[in-house]
C-alpha cells in the first residue's frame, strides 16, 4: 500500500493532467466564429509555474514537458519551442523556490513576470529568426500581460479551490532526511 505522502503526489500529478486537458479543450472549442481581436491569459502556464513554485515535487519536468509539447501540437505551434521555453521557466522559478517555503508572493509574482517576459522575448525572437509565420507583437504582448495579470486568480484559485500549499519546513526536512 502507497503512504499517504506518495498518493497524495500521484494524485495531484493526475488532477494537474486533468486540469491541463480540460484548459486546451476549453482552448480548443469554437467559441465564436469571427476572428479574435485581443488574445487571452496562457492558463496552463498559470497553472504550471503556480504549481512548480508550490509544489515541485507535484509537476516533474517529464509531466510538464508532456503536457506543453501535447499543446503545442494541439494548438498548431512550433513543436518544442513553447514546451523548451517553458521547461527553462519552470526550473528556474523551482530552483528559486528550493528550500524557501516562506517567500512572499510579491517577490514570486515579479520573478514569474520576468520569467513570462523573457520566455515571450524568446519566443518571438526565434520565431522571427526562423521566418516561421506568426502572430503580430502587439498580441504576444497583450497574451503575456494578461497572463501575469491572471497569474494570482491561478494561484489562488489553487491554494483555496485545491489546497495546493507551499510545503511546511517539517515537510522540507522530511524530504531532505536520508533514507
Amino acid at each position: 500500500m502507497l503512504d499517504p505522502a506518495t498518493s497524495r503526489k500521484w494524485i495531484f500529478r493526475l488532477l494537474f493532467c486533468a486540469i491541463a486537458a480540460l484548459l486546451i479543450f476549453v482552448h480548443l472549442l469554437p467559441s465564436d466564429a469571427l476572428p479574435r481581436h485581443f488574445p487571452g491569459p496562457d492558463l496552463l502556464l498559470c497553472l504550471a509555474f503556480a504549481w512548480v513554485q508550490r509544489r515541485p515535487d507535484f509537476v516533474p519536468p517529464l509531466l510538464l514537458a508532456g503536457v506543453f509539447f501535447m499543446a503545442d501540437l494541439l494548438f498548431m505551434r512550433p513543436p518544442g519551442l513553447w514546451t523548451a521555453l517553458t521547461l527553462i521557466g519552470a526550473e528556474f522559478l523551482r530552483t528559486r523556490h528550493q528550500g524557501s517555503a516562506e517567500m512572499p508572493f510579491g517577490v514570486e509574482l515579479l520573478f514569474t513576470a520576468v520569467v513570462i517576459v523573457a520566455m515571450t522575448v524568446a519566443y518571438v525572437l526565434v520565431l522571427s529568426a526562423t521566418g516561421a509565420p506568426h502572430a503580430a507583437l502587439s498580441m504576444y504582448m497583450v497574451q503575456m500581460l494578461m497572463t501575469i495579470l491572471f497569474y494570482p486568480v491561478v494561484v489562488l484559485l489553487s491554494r483555496h479551490g485545491f489546497d495546493l500549499r507551499r510545503p511546511t519546513p517539517a515537510e522540507l526536512s522530511a524530504r531532505r532526511a536520508p533514507r
